[in-house]
């Protein structure tokens, strides 16, 4: 990557304001021509969403993008849609236990809406609050159910099964967190309570040391902050065996969205972990162990994106995608969605930029040097995704942010040309965190309240 070190946030403002107009277009043009019937919209073919069975993990997205532009620009008729649409659909995913992401679907509406009210956006309502507070405290125990013990530790398992970890999960962390600071614990057999935050801190644990390599020790044949996909337990005896990829190339090479999964959830983690007192963590092995790990899989995976990221920014979908070297000095130029080889992957830099962004901000008071490069990478990311060819501003597109991709080696994603790589497209998680990295890029340009997940949580108990 190349950082763009004269960038501020104010500069963005202009970009930031077009990307909030047409994102409410985009909205309001799901809500007029998708059939819900279908099933919840998962990304664009020809500019349409269409839905996709694998796992129901997409709507919280669909619903927290209207709160996000509600946030941003006080529009009402977000408000309401998304109030709404949690209100009446998203009650399933408060219960669902078959999957590992409770983190995305209801941080994003239940938490969003929470958040809102207790930041006065709209007006308080004791019920409302304690509907929302507690669809957060039973979703945060359903997933701590999804439990696979290691000889460590343990991690909240995959939709595979029992033996399989996966890096993306680090971010769903953030609903037992909430749970837990709602003053929630969730119950086992013979009424065992299960320690939320410390189930959250033992995943986050896990996934440090066998989803991310350091280039030393286990990982010396590897390459420092390079992650696997799937990592692969043997459930009988806790020991880890292998890495696998469900959606990247291969267990031995990079899945840019997974790393970028990495880079935000480490970063937004060492956020909150920030506002807990040494005692309070002192039963988890302690504050600066703690953080001592989770600083460093945030900076191995985002020196690993800025090492292995084109120019400005964006990704291809794999760092080791296998025709990536018919593409001569590729890192060295702009990402080109439209060449004839290797997908980009857009949706990864969204949440890629949010990382770098709160990376940088955690480190301001102790590594400025270093807190710099990363904030300048993020706004350099941000820069590139709130212009041409990723801003979507054909009229008829729905989706906002373009040439997303979901699943190349199953090839799921749409190719417009078939003597191209596939481009063109939008998903609704890329979607969703284009929004949200908008939304934190444009509370700081304005001097706002700074965005986090946790913001949903009274600060009085986060201690």
């Amino acid at each position: 990557m190349k950082i763009d070190f004269s960038l501020h946030p104010g500069q963005l403002a202009p970009k930031l304001e077009n990307f909030w107009s047409l994102s409410g277009e985009k909205i309001r043009l799901i809500e007029k021509e998708y059939d819900s019937a279908e099933g919840s919209p998962v990304f664009t073919m020809e500019g349409k969403y269409t839905a996709r069975g694998w796992t129901e993990w997409t709507q919280g997205f669909q619903y927290g993008s209207s709160l996000l532009q509600f946030d941003a620009t006080g529009d009402l008729h977000f408000l309401d849609h998304g109030r709404e649409h949690t209100r009446k659909f998203m009650a399933p995913h408060v219960s669902h236990a078959g999957v590992h992401d409770h983190g995305f679907n209801n941080i994003s509406t239940y938490g969003n809406l929470l958040r809102l009210m207790r930041e006065s956006k709209f007006p308080f309502d004791s019920w409302e609050k304690d509907y929302y507070e507690l669809a957060l405290k039973v979703s945060g125990a359903v997933q701590a159910g999804r439990w696979t013990p290691t000889r460590e530790g343990g991690f909240i398992y995959s939709f595979n099964g029992p033996h399989s970890l996966f890096v993306d999960t680090i971010r769903t962390l953030r609903v037992l967190m909430v749970s837990h600071f709602l003053g929630h614990a969730a119950q086992g057999e013979g009424d065992e309570k299960i320690d939320l935050l410390g189930r959250a801190l033992q995943h986050a644990r896990t996934t440090a040391a066998y989803s991310i390599y350091y280039g030393k020790g286990r990982d010396a044949y590897d390459v420092r902050g390079r992650t696997a996909h799937e990592s692969i337990f043997n459930v009988k005896d806790g020991q880890y065996r292998c890495p696998n990829a469900q959606q990247g190339y291969s267990g031995y090479t990079t899945w840019t969205r997974g790393l970028a999964w990495a880079m935000c959830g480490f970063a937004e983690e060492l956020e909150l972990l920030d506002w807990l007192s040494e005692a309070s963590l002192e039963i988890y092995g302690g504050k600066m162990q703690i953080e001592h790990f989770m600083l460093d899989a945030a900076k191995a995976t985002c020196d690993f994106y800025l090492s292995h990221t084109p120019a400005d920014g964006v990704p291809y979908w794999d760092t080791g995608a296998p025709y990536l070297y018919k593409m001569e000095n590729y890192l060295d130029k702009k990402a080109d969605p439209f060449n004839a080889y290797e997908p980009v992957d857009s949706s990864a830099a969204a949440i890629a930029a949010q990382g770098l962004l709160r990376l940088g901000k955690f480190l301001d008071r102790r590594d400025p040097e270093l807190s710099k490069t990363y904030w300048q990478a993020g706004l350099t990311v941000m820069n590139t995704l709130l212009e041409d060819p990723y801003l979507s501003t054909q009229a008829s597109h729905q989706g906002i942010l373009l040439h997303s991709i979901y699943h190349e080696p199953n090839a799921w994603d749409h190719k417009p040309d078939q003597n191209r790589a596939a481009h063109g497209e939008s998903s609704m998680w890329g979607d969703y965190h284009m929004r949200e990295v908008a939304l934190y890029l444009t509370r700081v340009a304005n001097d706002e309240k700074y965005y986090t997940f946790y913001g949903c949580i009274d600060p009085n108990l986060i201690k």
